[in-house]
């Protein structure tokens, strides 16, 4: 954790709101893309981002700086985000006209009408089997692959054990492979490979 960030935080305790207003500005494109991340939802995620803020402003005389503050911020999303998902859990079958690409698919699309609807059928098959997976799995997912964080960080930031992390993650892809099978046999050439490689796994950055 720098300077700048002590600095703000303890201005941020000390009641100095523009301090705090500083801090949010730092975190808050990270903070609304885990929560996107975790809801699947544009709405859901501005909900609890600020929520999370909000929270995080509340509870900032508590945090003593033995974690880092992007972790203690990180705790606090995903336990909103967490709580988001069960209430308003979608079950709903999209249209693929309501598929949207992510560019990196977008751009392996070409003219070509068959591709586009191939990947957005990719495209809406893996948003489901996300929506499938229990919450903690997901969430599991998200810190791991999405935001590509060290077990060790993501274990701090679910409140377990690095081999929770690693256990989770091993039922989460064992899912995904039996959800998405057609997909990443088709992707992958070898037992060493990740199964969440290529086009599945671009494909997991699609958003609602």
């Amino acid at each position: 954790m720098g300077d700048d960030v002590r600095s703000l935080i303890e201005r941020a305790r000390s009641g100095d709101r523009a301090a705090f207003g500083s801090l949010v500005r730092s975190y808050q494109r990270r903070v609304y893309m885990t929560a996107l991340r975790l809801t699947g939802s544009h709405d859901d995620a501005k909900d609890v981002a600020q929520e999370s803020f909000i929270r995080a402003y509340r509870a900032l005389a508590g945090f003593d700086g033995r974690s880092d503050f992007f972790t203690w911020l990180y705790r606090i999303v995903v336990n909103v985000g967490l709580n988001q998902l069960r209430r308003v859990r979608r079950q709903r079958c999209v249209s693929l006209e309501e598929v949207t690409l992510p560019e990196a698919l977008l751009q392996q699309s070409g003219d070509d009408p068959r591709r586009l609807l191939e990947l957005k059928q990719m495209v809406r098959d893996i948003r489901e089997a996300l929506d499938e997976l229990p919450e903690t799995l997901r969430a599991t997912v998200v810190l791991v692959v999405m935001e590509g964080i060290p077990y060790r960080e993501a274990a701090e930031m679910l409140d377990c054990s690095e081999g929770t992390v690693a256990w989770r993650m091993h039922e989460a892809r064992q899912k995904l492979r039996a959800r998405l099978g057609k997909y990443l046999r088709r992707e992958t050439s070898g037992e060493n490979k990740d199964e969440l490689s290529g086009d599945t796994a671009k494909a997991l950055d699609v958003r609602r």
